[in-house]
């Protein structure tokens, strides 16, 4: 699954570990959803999303192919 968290957090000035206490996650939780190694569950998506201010499919869309 592709993403642009990185872009989104970055536009708003916060570091990862800011986003990660706004998640109530660990900061390398955060990094491996940005690297695209770790897909969050659901409600951490929902969550993400809300935090960010958009909708899920804004910020992750499946790999193309």
């Amino acid at each position: 699954m592709r993403n642009d968290l990185v872009e989104r957090r970055a536009a708003r000035g916060w570091s990862q570990a800011e986003l990660a206490q706004r998640l109530g996650v660990s900061r390398q939780t955060v990094i491996s959803i940005e690297r695209g190694r770790f897909d969050p569950s659901l409600p951490l998506a929902f969550l993400i999303a809300h935090t960010l201010g958009c909708a899920i499919e804004d910020i992750f869309a499946p790999d193309a192919g």
